[in-house]
């Protein structure tokens, strides 16, 4: 296996070249973000790399539920209640300092772990400042993140993905095709020997930069792992300089899987011809001076890009705009609701001290941890007070103060609320596509286990089809009986909606609607026809839900999109989705998409109140 000219193209090739550069120096390069199920596969993979890894390098697997103490480090509660004094422990980072630690689920793992995980990386070392303790400790790591892939919309966070060269999918890997090769152990040695004596030149640098911008990637930690890799590249084929291939190489497995945007080998068209400049007094002591060292380094760009456009997946960057909203949504866990503090049950936030009021759970390992740092000082105390000897009792002390309360944090139910334009004009279009639309958005919710609301609008009023549910029968059988024909009263139908939005949230439930309609209202609130009013009296609903805060979106169906509904949407601070040209289930995708991103980005300091799909 070169790691030099050959562009990688089969997924196992892929994950032993990642591996093989990884176990070069796992701190250099962050190491490796993989997408694969529990099985064979990933555990032959697994043991490829603690073949790799030097001799004696530590591999740490990190929890998901991982306390800071076990991270980080902190007090020994089990040693330090048996010796009666304070005890302090190691933590897996600074236990995995050299080698790698293994995230078994990094899609689900706590921000605050995240961060403390990603600041090691940065810093190559922890400072623990807790439970009476206070030290710094080295923590030179690689991660290998695994993403089970359970979900499409659950992915690593950004910040972890940020850090890390290296991007594979072992989930297309057949176990007989999981063959390792027989010399890489010892060629990943060899290379290790090299690394540090490996360089590489000014051209390179400035190529990798240069595809880095074409790419629209704005990160600069891409361009100095793939710099990295570049070198660890030419390492692994034993040579000391890097190579255009290894450039080209770095571009297509560092650079490639971050584009965000389609490079362009054309060149930029030329502005209106303007009289030559004169050409410069001849200097003698010019002449052996070398032309701009970006006009030799273009070809080196050109070749680089091409190699990373030959590695872009095809239809990754058309659907990058739905990708988007699921990756702001990647900050929060869970599917759907909004989260809310509780003290009796949902997933731990960790131990707070508190009281012990009703319904509050004591956390009896953290009690006793805070009360175990203060006994030595507190034993003296009492036998001070009590004026007598220290007889060797290692009575545990514990005061008020100590007590540690476990808060949780559950979600509460999402009403998704559908209003559905049933006019003439909406039944001439698309009703029919937006029914299906619809019916594949309601198995959604069923399977997340929200409630469903159906509201449909035509003729002169609005009416509330289905009440909230969750039996997908009734929505499916309530939307099959929908008939088409009549005006559209865009106004009666917010204003349904919104009445039902109060009732929901009355309940502790948070409201969603989505609105399928092409814009073109012409029934105004007190049902006469007339297409000023009507649009004016639908303004005004929209704002009334935007004001009350409610997460929309609003779906235009007309055949061509129309100014109406992005106007209505920006009124109501909804999320405007024309989609002219899509059938049922691209509906159903991009509405999911969006829907889960738009409540993320609420959440989210400084998001706009409305923007466009």
């Amino acid at each position: 296996m070169s790691a030099g000219a050959e562009g990688i193209r089969k997924p196992w090739d892929a994950a032993v070249l990642a591996a093989a550069l990884m176990c070069i120096d796992p701190p250099y390069l962050g190491g490796v973000a993989v997408r694969a199920r529990a099985g064979a596969v990933r555990e032959c993979w697994i043991k490829l790399v603690e073949q790799l890894l030097p001799p004696g390098s530590p591999m740490r697997r990190v929890p998901l539920h991982i306390a800071d103490g076990r991270l980080l480090g902190g007090l020994d509660l089990a040693a330090t209640l048996t010796a009666g004094r304070p005890v302090s422990e190691r933590g897996l980072l600074s236990e995995a300092d050299g080698g790698v630690i293994v995230l078994q689920s990094a899609e689900r793992l706590d921000s605050s772990s995240i961060a403390r995980i990603t600041s090691a990386m940065d810093q190559g070392k922890i400072d623990v400042a807790r439970d009476g303790f206070s030290f710094e400790a080295a923590s030179r790591v690689g991660v290998i993140a695994f993403d089970e892939g359970i979900a499409d919309d659950e992915v690593p966070p950004p910040a972890l993905l940020d850090r890390l060269a290296f991007c594979i999918d072992l989930d297309a890997v057949r176990l007989r095709e999981a063959v390792i090769p027989a010399d890489l152990v010892a060629r990943v040695a060899a290379a290790r020997e090299l690394a540090g004596k490996v360089d590489a030149g000014d051209d390179i640098v400035v190529a990798l930069c240069q595809a880095g911008l074409a790419m629209g990637i704005d990160s600069s930690r891409a361009v100095l792992l793939a710099l990295n890799v570049a070198r660890a590249a030419a390492a692994l084929d034993g040579r000391s300089s890097v190579t255009e291939a290894d450039a080209a190489l770095a571009a297509e497995i560092v650079l490639a899987p971050r584009a965000t945007m389609f490079p362009s080998l054309e060149p930029a068209p030329e502005e209106e011809q303007s009289p030559p400049d004169p050409p410069p007094p001849e200097n003698p002591e010019n002449q052996d001076q070398p032309d701009d060292p970006h006009d030799g380094n273009q070809e080196l760009t050109d070749m680089v890009l091409e190699a990373a456009m030959a590695a872009i997946p095809p239809g990754l960057l058309a659907s990058l705009q739905l990708q988007h909203a699921q990756r702001l949504r990647a900050r929060t866990s869970g599917r759907a609701g909004a989260k809310q503090k509780s003290a009796k049950h949902g997933r731990p936030l960790g131990a707070r001290r508190g009281e012990l009021r009703t319904g509050a759970r004591l956390n009896v390992v953290e009690t006793l941890r805070a009360a175990a740092t203060w006994q030595s000082l507190r034993r003296r105390e009492r036998l001070l007070r009590l004026g007598r000897a220290d007889n060797g009792s290692r009575r545990l002390d514990v005061r008020k103060d100590d007590f540690r309360i476990t808060h949780f944090r559950n979600q509460t139910e999402t009403t998704t609320i559908f209003v559905v334009d049933a006019s003439g004009s909406a039944a001439l279009n698309r009703l029919a596509e937006a029914k299906g639309a619809v019916e594949l958005l309601l198995a959604d919710c069923y399977v997340r286990r929200d409630r469903v609301a159906l509201i449909a609008f035509r003729g002169k009023t609005a009416e509330l089809l289905l009440p909230p549910t969750r039996s997908l029968v009734r929505a499916k059988r309530s939307l099959a009986g929908l008939p088409g024909g009549g005006g559209t009263p865009i106004a009666h139908g917010l204003d349904a909606a919104a009445l039902l939005c109060d009732v929901v949230r009355r309940k502790g439930q948070v409201p969603t609607v989505i609105v399928l309609t092409d814009g073109r209202a012409n029934i105004a609130r007190n049902g006469a026809p007339g297409r000023p009013q009507a649009e004016a009296d639908a303004a005004v609903s929209a704002r009334g839900l935007a004001l009350a805060g409610i997460s929309s979106l609003v779906i235009d169906t007309s055949p061509k999109p129309a100014q109406q509904s992005e106007r209505l949407a920006a009124a109501m601070g909804a999320v405007y989705l024309p989609l002219p040209y899509a059938d049922a289930s691209m509906v159903s995708k991009a509405v999911r998409a969006t829907v889960e991103g738009r409540q993320a980005a609420r959440s989210q300091p400084g998001s706009k109140s409305a923007w466009t799909a």
